[in-house]
């Protein structure tokens, strides 16, 4: 227990509701998907929610059984409600940061802006904030600032109803003869979020386990690939590309070669590390002879460019899946490797590259 999270859940209720209502067709709030989620993350300690609760009288018992505190901000002179309820969350939440050590985690259900300075502060003072909002409500300055932000929408138990789209009424006129009775048409399902692209997820992945390696000068523990990714993009979910979970994930990258595991010093958290050799040493034959093809009677090629022509011979190359943030990079190593020869040409305004064979 003493190495479980503590965790503090700050509800902002009626941007939640009302954005769960408006947004998400006309569907109730509901507390238990939150509430599952932050499950895997720790033990939460503090429940509370802010709202003028005389306009949510049915979300009080709902709330009450999850044993939340409701905090009531009465509605009295329009904004100014509003920022009573967004002070009054920001004064408990620092009054608790400081009297309760022992919590480590702060969760924030709103996607308002107006909390981007509380996050900021409680990350100063070592806490990690974690935000929950609905998706089409939540400002874009928010979720950068979080070390992790969910979106309500996509949280396991979030079930959006169907919208029914209205018929309309025709007009009517006195000599018009009747007409037969149109069907109505059938209440189409909302429109599910497409699939992320997963070569865009291998890329990214890739690069990050490239810079993680460089730092740690050795194999990465997976754990720490997941926080590192978070920290690039904290709405990052793996379910949103289809996997149940992380280390699904990087089973399927190790079947595609992306990536290689093997077991770690903690059971469950396997190391990490980018193929040394294999596709590498590959691409880099596969620089050096589109290089020797196009060179013709030893001139140097160009950089810019090359790429393309790397791609009418494999269709599927990609630096960033062998760990490479730019071409560039990739060409330097390949240089390094002794697969090419690059060099700075001032008056062509670009890299040339040439073969041992050509020098």
């Amino acid at each position: 227990m003493d190495h479980e999270e503590r965790i503090a859940l700050f509800l902002d209720y009626e941007n939640l509701a009302l954005g769960a209502r408006d947004h998400l067709g006309g569907m109730t709030f509901e507390l238990r998907p939150i509430a599952d989620a932050l499950a895997e993350r720790g033990r939460v300690v503090v429940r509370r929610a802010y709202a003028d609760w005389s306009y949510f009288d049915e979300d009080r018992r709902m709330l009450t059984r999850g044993h939340v505190e409701l905090i009531d901000i009465p509605q009295r002179m329009g904004a100014s409600r509003k920022n009573a309820a967004d002070i009054k969350m920001a004064v408990d939440a620092l009054e608790l940061a400081f009297e309760r050590d022992y919590i480590s985690t702060f969760v924030f259900g709103t996607g308002d802006s107006d909390f981007t300075p509380l996050v900021h502060k409680l990350r100063e003072l070592n806490k990690r904030v974690i935000g929950v909002g609905v998706e089409r409500t939540t400002s874009a300055l928010l979720p950068p600032a979080c070390d992790e932000f969910l979106f309500y929408d996509r949280l396991e138990g979030v079930e959006i109803p169907p919208t029914r789209p209205r018929r309309a009424r025709p007009a009517r006129t006195p000599e018009a003869e009747p007409q037969p009775r149109e069907r109505e048409p059938e209440p189409q399902p909302v429109a599910e979020a497409p699939a992320r692209d997963v070569d865009a997820l291998a890329v990214l992945v890739a690069q990050t386990v490239a810079g993680l390696q460089r730092s740690a000068s050795g194999a990465v523990a997976a754990s720490m690939i997941k926080r590192t990714l978070l920290r690039k993009d904290p709405t990052f979910n793996e379910a949103d590309y289809g996997f149940r979970a992380f280390g699904e994930l990087l089973r399927h990258l190790a079947e595609q070669n992306v990536v290689e595991l093997s077991e770690g010093p903690a059971k469950g958290d396997p190391d990490v590390t980018l193929p040394e050799h294999g596709d590498r040493e590959e691409a880099f034959g596969l620089l050096r002879s589109v290089v020797l093809d196009l060179a013709g009677s030893g001139s140097p090629v160009a950089l810019s460019g090359l790429k393309n022509q790397l791609r009418k011979v494999r269709p599927d190359f990609s630096e960033k899946k062998l760990g490479y943030r730019s071409f560039l990079q990739f060409s330097r190593a390949a240089a390094t490797s002794g697969a090419v020869d690059l060099t700075w040409n001032a008056d062509a305004e670009d890299y040339l590259l040439t073969t041992k064979a050509d020098t």
